[in-house]
């Protein structure tokens, strides 16, 4: 079949990224994907071993800070859209190094909006790109409420500070150069090939390990959880249908408080282990609480699903569980992907341990 669109994919090596790549190589045959990452920590090719030698497919690595590389690769092969993920994502480490946050989530972007303008200029049929950012752009909520796409942005790490400014570049340039976009802020989200700095992953491969299990202050930070197959869903929903200049929010109506989610986990881990029951839950143990840290994030995601008819196919207890048996399923995956730089982050991070 014809390729009639060239997409460009960054961070398609990462967790979210590398399952929105396969869906949409396995799914639209009459486009070429390329996915661009850097191939930093928690970038991984063995992820995408199973579509990497399909025709229409190409990897290229480069940093979407590096001007000239970026400007080349548009050039060259004139992507029709950008689905942009990469990004620097995790909270603790921006608190360790906001500069470097900023110069990928904001610099970054700037970059890649910039090659897309200077490519297409006022030809804007055909043409998109899409801004994937997260609801921690709205700061904290408290006991009630849920995050609409009209919710003021408020955020509150330098982490949520950096996705918040390259939302307002992506919007920006759709205003000044009629360039079409589209935003979408997701929920936490969790599945297979998740690099395990995060809650679930990282308590997975410690309840295996039967390693603390540290948790943030009293425990009760509730999140929104959103399974990775689940979102790439969406966007390839928001990608193909949703109207330009618009956001949506993509939420798993699923909140938990952290403490409820890791009790879950560590019952679900003790029957699928064969452990007696409540082994798991000893290995709890409260840590030092991080500055700034939300108290409470919560999706509304009524527009998706009455506007694309977009919904989560799973529960969180059906994800989770799914999530759990991929992990214990892939150990050589997980040893491969713990054995450097998530051992050094997990020392520093957690040295009073």
């Amino acid at each position: 079949m014809a390729v009639n669109k060239k997409i460009l994919i960054t961070g398609g090596a990462g967790f979210i990224g590398s399952h929105l790549v396969r869906r949409f190589v396995n799914n639209y045959s009459n486009y070429h994907i390329y996915n661009l990452d850097v191939l930093n920590y928690a970038g991984n090719l063995e992820n995408l071993k199973d579509i990497e030698h399909k025709d229409h497919y190409t990897f290229l690595r480069g940093d979407i800070t590096n001007e000239v590389y970026i400007n080349s690769i548009f050039n060259a092969y004139k992507f029709d859209a950008v689905i942009h993920l990469a990004a620097e994502s995790h909270v603790d480490r921006s608190i360790k190094n906001p500069l470097g946050f900023a110069k990928t989530n904001i610099l970054g972007t700037m970059v890649l909006l910039n090659a897309f303008v200077s490519l297409w200029k006022n030809d804007w049929k055909g043409k998109r790109f899409y801004q994937i950012s997260t609801d921690e752009v709205y700061g904290s909520l408290g006991a009630s409420g849920l995050f609409k796409e009209t919710t003021p942005y408020n955020p509150n790490s330098p982490y949520s500070a950096s996705k918040a400014s390259s939302d307002h570049f992506v919007r920006a340039f759709g205003e000044t150069y009629g360039m079409p976009y589209v935003i979408s802020n997701c929920s936490n989200n969790y599945g297979p090939n998740q690099f395990p700095e995060k809650l679930i992953p990282l308590f997975i491969n410690n309840i295996i390990n039967k390693k603390p299990l540290p948790v943030y202050g009293d425990g009760n930070y509730t999140r929104d959880w959103l399974y990775v197959k689940d979102h790439a869903m969406a966007i390839d929903l928001v990608f193909h249908r949703g109207k330009n200049h618009e956001t949506y929010n993509i939420g798993g109506f699923n909140e938990y408080k952290n403490i409820d989610l890791v009790k879950l986990l560590c019952k679900q881990m003790d029957k699928k282990l064969g452990r007696d029951f409540g082994t798991s839950e000893k290995l709890i143990t409260y840590v030092k609480d991080r500055p700034g840290h939300d108290l409470r994030y919560a999706i509304d995601a009524s527009k998706i699903n009455n506007e694309l008819g977009w919904a989560p196919s799973l529960t969180f207890e059906a994800g989770l569980s799914k999530t759990i048996d991929w992990y214990l399923d892939n150990k050589a995956w997980l040893e491969n992907v713990t054995s450097g730089d998530h051992m050094n982050y997990y020392t520093n991070q957690y040295a009073d341990i």
